[in-house]
This record gives structure tokens, sequence and C-alpha cells, in this order.
């Protein structure tokens, strides 16, 4: 994923290196380039406008570090603008709970029932906790026996009532959670193929008879743009605190993960890598905006330059209040 998107950005950005200075003129070129890489790679177009507005107005009415060339400034505001796009600061996941209660809700073929797995042994293997599976999708064929052998796989234990009340299913897991001793519950709820009123009354009445500390949103990363509508269409219904992109590792353009935060202001958490149960990853948007621009080594150099800036401009501080202190 991001491979064109990152070998679009990265020629548009070589372009501007070798600049002694920064214009209106000959930046104009590369933020069209910049422009189109984003719109190619399925970025919401009223995202890209905004975007392509703050980094060519930063880049203008940037005073230039004596540390970094010009292109080098480009690079660090290009970077910088990509890290708030994807949200900023990395957005944790709750696990202070005894036990934290997850909520999984998606649309059908997202990987919900997959991710949830990986998420539990994610929590397992990072956090030291001891997670409960509970089946709450009694309507799909061969859910429950999925997440059974999930679990079984994973040596975790999962709680079902085969095709009994979802409600009443995810009230009676947490009660033998507290009773057993588990400290992290994790509830696999249905899903159909479009958002419907008895499935969003179904996991409304989950969310109220059980309060999650979490409710995360699976969404198929190939879904582009229609990503938006599926987030606002849970999000209107369900205090949603974060949200997956699966299949990460597939042909997909990347514009999902671009427009989704900026959007819905539904942080990304995880994201899916691989298919082996190890393969979901927690979201940092400062090393995916390096992975997009494809530029680890720049990024170091720009960041010990700032490093220098910070001690000289210390160093300044330091002084005037010696001078004010001798006075």
């Amino acid at each position: 994923m991001f491979e064109n998107l990152g070998d679009r950005l990265q020629n548009a950005v070589n372009k501007i290196r070798g600049y002694g200075k920064i214009t209106e003129d000959n930046i104009s070129d590369v933020t069209r380039e910049i422009r189109l890489a984003l719109l190619e790679a399925d970025v919401n177009y009223k995202v890209v406008k905004e975007f392509i507005s703050n980094v060519k107005e930063k880049s203008l009415g940037e005073e230039v570090n004596k540390s970094l060339k010009p292109g080098e400034q480009f690079v660090k505001i290009l970077k910088d603008e990509l890290v708030e796009l994807l949200g900023g600061e990395k957005k944790d996941i709750y696990i202070s709970g005894n036990p934290s209660i997850l909520m999984l809700v998606g649309l059908q073929g997202s990987g919900k029932t997959t991710t949830i797995g990986k998420l539990a042994l994610l929590l397992r293997k990072k956090y030291k906790k001891n997670p409960l599976l509970v089946a709450c999708d009694v309507y799909r064929p061969a859910a429950i026996d999925q997440l059974k052998t999930i679990g079984k796989e994973l040596n975790i234990e999962v709680y079902d009532e085969g095709k009994n009340n979802p409600i009443e299913i995810a009230k009676n897991a947490i009660k033998y959670a507290k009773e057993k001793k588990f400290n992290y519950v994790l509830i696999d709820t249905a899903g159909r193929l479009h958002i419907d009123e008895e499935l969003m009354n179904e996991l409304k009445n989950i969310n109220e008879s059980v309060n999650p500390n979490e409710i995360l949103l699976v969404l198929d990363s190939m879904v582009g743009q229609d990503a938006v509508n599926v987030i606002e269409g849970f999000n209107s219904e369900l205090p949603l605190t974060g949200a997956i992109l699966t299949k990460l590792d597939g042909d997909t353009r990347g514009g999902a993960a671009l427009s989704i935060r900026h959007l819905t202001h539904v942080p990304i958490k995880f994201v899916g890598t691989s298919e082996k149960m190890d393969g979901l990853d927690e979201f940092y948007p400062d090393r995916m905006a390096t992975r997009i621009l494809g530029m680890g080594d720049i990024m170091t150099m720009i960041e010990k330059a700032e490093e220098v800036i910070d001690e000289d401009e210390a160093k300044k501080l330091l002084k005037g209040w010696n001078r004010v202190n001798s006075i």
C-alpha cells in the first residue's frame, strides 16, 4: 500500500530539493504533482485542496531554518502536514479497565472476526492482558465456529451461547469475565452488507447494556473513499472511539487512510498488515507519513538539524537570562 503514492510524492519532492529558494513559481509545479498524486490515490478532493493550500502557505511563508536547505524545509513541511492529516499523535487503545470492554463493529466482509482475534493476540503479547472473545454474531453462517477456530489457534477462550440473543450474550459474557478474572473482553458483533436500522438497533442495545470502553469500526481499506460514508453511518448511531483499517498489504491506493481522520474525526488506531494472526499493528501517523514519503534518511537528517536549532535557541535564552540576572 502507498507504493504508487510514495513514488509520485518522492518524484515531486526531488524536483524541489535542489532549489536555493522556494518561490511561488518553482513550487507551483511541485504542488500540482502532489495534488494529482493524492487524487489518484483516491484521497477526498476537499482534503487534497486543503492539504495543498496548507503546504503552499507554510512553504512560502516559512522562514527557512539556517540548518536546512529550502528543499529539506519543504520535505519537513510536507511530512508535518501528512502527519496532521493522518491524525497527529498516536491514539492509544483503552487498557485500564478490569475488565476493559471492547466492541468491534463493521460491515460484512471487512475482516471483523479475523481482526478481533488479531487484536486479542496483540493485547496479550504487548499489554500482558488476559483476553476473552465473545461471539455475538449469531446470524452469519459459521461466524461462531470461525471465532472458536481462531480462539483455539491462539489459545484464547471464546464465550458463546449459540444463536441466543446477542444483547444477553454480551451481558452474560461480562459477568463470566469478572468471575473468571479475564481483564479484557472483546465482543464480536454482527455485520451486514450495508448499514440498516435492524443492525444499528442491535449494536446500540449492546452498547447500552455493557457500556464498552472502546467501540472500534473495522474497515476494508480497499473500499476507498466510501470508507468515509461507512464511518459516518456508524458514528451517527454509535460513539465510535476509533477505526481499524484492514488489508493494507493489498493492492489499494490508500485514499481511505488519508481521508478518514480529517473528514470524520475518528482516529485510526490499528492497521492490518498481513493475513497472519500477528499482522495487526498500532497506527502511528508519524511513521506512516515517513513511510509514504519513503524518506527515512532525510527525515533523520532534518530531525538532527532541528535539534541543533533547539540547542541554539536554548543557548540564546540562557544568555538572555544570565544577562538579566547580572543587572
